[in-house]
């Protein structure tokens, strides 16, 4: 059984930054692993992904270039920093696992992930 968890949450102030860490338990053989988030009224929406395979990444458009996702294997953990960060920005994030490489059409729908953590909550505000 997997298990994910998410940390690093809270509240900051606009143009802030929050690194926000996915920990993995159990056995891991998961091929992308991506940061989704749900704004209070609105659908969930992918963030960021990173593929195991090739370390491909890929974000969205509102994120670019200021959010960065990393993964550090020994620790079975997957980061998030986000910089310069705006009030659009809020919302639960949440990690998710797939067990494909999911290509750039794919990868921020919900259908192809099986584990999802429990969320942690980012606030941005003044």
């Amino acid at each position: 059984q997997v298990q994910l968890v998410e940390s690093g949450g809270g509240l900051v102030q606009p143009g802030g930054s929050l690194r926000l860490s996915c920990t993995a338990s159990g056995f891991l053989d998961y091929h992308t692993i991506s940061w989704f988030r749900q704004a209070p009224g609105k659908e969930r929406e992918g963030v960021s992904c990173i593929r195991n395979r090739d370390g491909l990444t890929y974000y969205i458009d509102s994120v670019k270039g200021r959010f960065t996702i990393s993964r550090d294997r020994a620790k079975n953990t997957v980061n998030l920093q986000m910089n310069s960060l705006k009030p659009d920005d809020t919302a639960v994030y949440y990690c998710a696992a797939a067990p494909a490489a999911l290509d750039g059409s794919k990868w921020n729908r919900r259908v192809w992930y099986d584990y999802w953590g429990q969320g942690t909550q980012v606030t941005v505000s003044s």
